[in-house]
């Protein structure tokens, strides 16, 4: 065998290799998916709506049009993520609806499965008890969602859509924030203050658990240090996208006495699981160091302020 045809056998090997690597990835990513749309629809369908709660997001509005139609929740759900998907589609392209379209089918599938059964979790009525597990359930929902890549294009999406538009010195998570407080504000008025405020337990619960699937019991900021030979591309990714600041110095292989450029930023541990994945896909050959961070002191954005005293 001369070079050339043991080359193209290297190459055949490689693309049969990634091709079943990707196989498998894809059926690990749809079996955890189905867990994840599992975990939360009996957060809706068992413990929400027999205990008359609600929450922000896409759910939030679900359950508050369902107060006012006859028709079932994973209807109403379904139809709001297909105007979402269209908003996105028109909005922000099609490469935003592929992370969404997965969820935005296979949950509100789940979810009219979980109303056949007519499940409940709690024996009798408890308001408190009920926030919190179903703060917990969808949770866990999310969090795997997160972890895997995916996303339920909900009120999510609407918020990158403002942001791009409308708001881009504004962070996707402060607007998030705005638009879930208004669904929950809104829920008052349909469902009464007590609902509503049971409703906040349940997002606090569902962000702290969000945490916990995803990183364990870890610090909430962490530091990347990447090396890698396409600094540009990546670096406005950072910047854009994740809007977060990064530094950049020259360094040299001593094996291969190459150049690469060394970038170094501090993020969120869910914003280094994006940072991650776009790193596979711009330069998979990239190190990447995760260093845990116990706390940061300046005047940027998403860090204690230094100026602040105890």
């Amino acid at each position: 065998m001369n070079d050339v045809d043991r080359k193209k056998s290297m190459k055949k090997t490689f693309r049969e290799k990634l091709s079943k690597e990707n196989i498998k990835r894809y059926a690990a990513d749809m079996a955890l998916l189905f867990l994840a749309c599992s975990a939360g629809s009996f957060s809706t369908v068992a413990v929400m709506i027999p205990n008359g709660l609600t929450s922000g997001g896409i759910t939030g509005i679900s359950r508050m049009v369902q107060n006012y139609v006859s028709l079932d929740f994973s209807v109403i759900y379904y139809l709001l993520c297909l105007i979402i998907v269209i908003i996105v589609a028109i909005s922000l392209g099609s490469n935003e609806v592929k992370k969404i379209i997965v969820l935005s089918v296979m949950y509100p599938v789940v979810l009219f499965i979980f109303e056949r059964f007519h499940v409940e979790l709690l024996e009798e009525k408890d308001m408190i008890l009920a926030a919190i597990f179903c703060g917990a359930f969808s949770g866990v929902a999310v969090g795997i969602a997160f972890w895997r890549g995916y996303s339920y294009g909900g009120t999510d999406s609407l918020a990158k859509i403002i942001r791009k538009k409308f708001l881009p010195h504004v962070s996707q998570s402060k607007i998030l924030l705005v638009i879930d407080g208004i669904i929950i504000i809104g829920s008052a008025f349909v469902f009464g203050r007590n609902i509503a405020l049971y409703a906040l337990v349940t997002q606090v619960i569902v962000s702290k658990t969000i945490d916990v699937v995803m990183y364990g019991f870890e610090s909430k900021i962490v530091q990347l240090e990447i090396i890698t030979e396409n600094r540009e591309e990546l670096s406005k990714f950072i910047l854009e996208d994740i809007r977060r600041g990064v530094t950049t110095t020259k360094v040299v292989g001593e094996y291969t006495h190459n150049t690469y450029a060394e970038m170094r930023l501090l993020c969120s541990p869910r914003e280094c699981v994006y940072v991650r994945r776009e790193i596979a896909k711009i330069d998979p050959n990239a190190f990447v160091t995760m260093i845990q961070v116990d706390n940061v002191w300046a005047l940027g954005e998403g860090f204690q302020n230094i100026k602040k005293e105890d």
